[in-house]
């Protein structure tokens, strides 16, 4: 139930989900601004994604290049933006987890009662 047996006070909750989501679009923007890189083939080939997972450059080492192989090629571009991807997921977790853990699983980071 709700503290002291009363009803909620709707003021308050209104309060805290708008600070909750402001809280929430403050770190969605810093994912935006935020680069990481992934790399492949021992640093042959480097992918830059933002946090949010946009794919932002994508650098190749000139020892990657064999016009007899492309295949080889592709394949460190698909593992270095894989890689990237997988660094951008994980800051996105330590980032917007904290506000995740508000939401209580439910309504319960808003005082009211969770299942």
């Amino acid at each position: 139930m709700f503290p002291g047996g009363g009803q909620p006070d709707m003021q308050q909750l209104l309060q805290q989900a708008q600070k909750m989501q402001q809280d929430l679009m403050a770190a969605q923007e810093e994912l935006a601004r935020t680069q990481v890189k992934g790399t492949a083939g021992g640093g042959l080939v480097t992918a830059t994604v933002s946090g949010a997972g946009e794919l932002l450059g994508l650098e190749i080492s000139p020892e990657a290049v064999d016009p007899e192989d492309t295949e080889t090629l592709g394949d460190l571009i698909v593992a270095a933006v894989r890689d990237a991807n997988r660094a951008a997921s994980e800051l996105a977790s330590r980032t917007m987890g904290p506000l995740a853990q508000g939401f209580g699983g439910g309504l319960g980071g808003l005082g009211l009662p969770g299942k």
